[in-house]
């Protein structure tokens, strides 16, 4: 099964590993990292400590919804398999729920969140709507696979580290949200596992503009994501009419 292929001006294989390098990166919006202590306390919470580690994991655990969310609304629209279409169900409910955490936690300290994934997130999303057939099922179920088994470490490095309660919490959420995930894209047979193993364990280095998502402008509205208001059938048989991939932005 071939991963690598061109995709206009983007390739799938280069789409793979820049999300990885965005997951496995500091996210910091507003904010310069200092270089490399990512233990240091940057604010002394009523939940406990906060550290850059853990201001960067709220970070991406929002920007990774932010294009999760509508990749899973195209899985639902353009799957041609149930179990692709199924994934896109667990995607879109997994992220509303994870990112509603996400936001709460986010205000209890302080720390600004994105409105928008990265620059390579954002093309990441613009490639699978690009697919179409067996392709985007294929790219999206290894794309998702790869992307969920780089964070899942970083997610537990977290969860055994963090001082606070709330990123504690919000690791406990991650955590299940991403094993669920990943569950379900190997559920769809098309994982190819030699290629994940590869793109996992060999991210490339980027530079740090086109990983961080953007800041959100000032009163720009707040990007929520929802499930869809009538739910989903318990098992899609076919493609639900098409609507817009992108999130509904509502003033938080």
């Amino acid at each position: 099964m071939r991963i690598a292929r061109n995709v206009g001006t983007l390739f799938v294989t280069g789409a793979l590993t820049m999300t990885l390098a965005a997951l496995a990166c500091p996210a910091v919006l507003g904010l310069q990292t200092t270089a490399g202590d990512q233990s240091r306390v940057i604010a002394n919470t009523a939940a406990g400590p906060l550290t850059e580690a853990d201001r960067d994991f709220v970070v991406k655990v929002r920007a990774a919804g932010l294009w999760e969310y509508p990749s899973g609304q195209l899985a639902l629209q353009k799957g041609t398999v149930p179990a692709v279409r199924t994934a896109g169900q667990h995607l879109v409910r997994g992220h509303a729920a994870l990112d509603a955490t996400c936001r709460k936690v986010a205000a209890r300290l302080g720390i600004t969140l994105p409105n928008k994934p990265s620059p390579q997130q954002q093309g990441f999303v613009a490639t699978l709507s690009g697919d179409s057939g067996k392709q985007f099922d294929t790219d999206l179920a290894n794309i998702l696979r790869v992307t969920h088994g780089q964070i899942f470490p970083v997610i537990a490095k977290i969860r055994a580290t963090t001082r606070n309660t709330l990123v504690r919490q919000l690791a406990d959420q991650a955590n299940d949200t991403v094993l669920d995930h990943i569950t379900v894209m190997e559920k769809t047979g098309l994982v190819n596992f030699g290629q994940v193993l590869v793109q996992e364990t060999n991210p490339p280095k980027l530079p740090q503009q086109n990983l961080t998502p953007p800041a959100p402008q000032p009163g720009e509205p707040t990007v929520v994501l929802t499930p869809p208001a009538g739910g989903f059938p318990s098992s899609p048989a076919s493609p639900p009419a098409a609507a817009s991939p992108s999130p509904s932005p509502t003033v938080g």
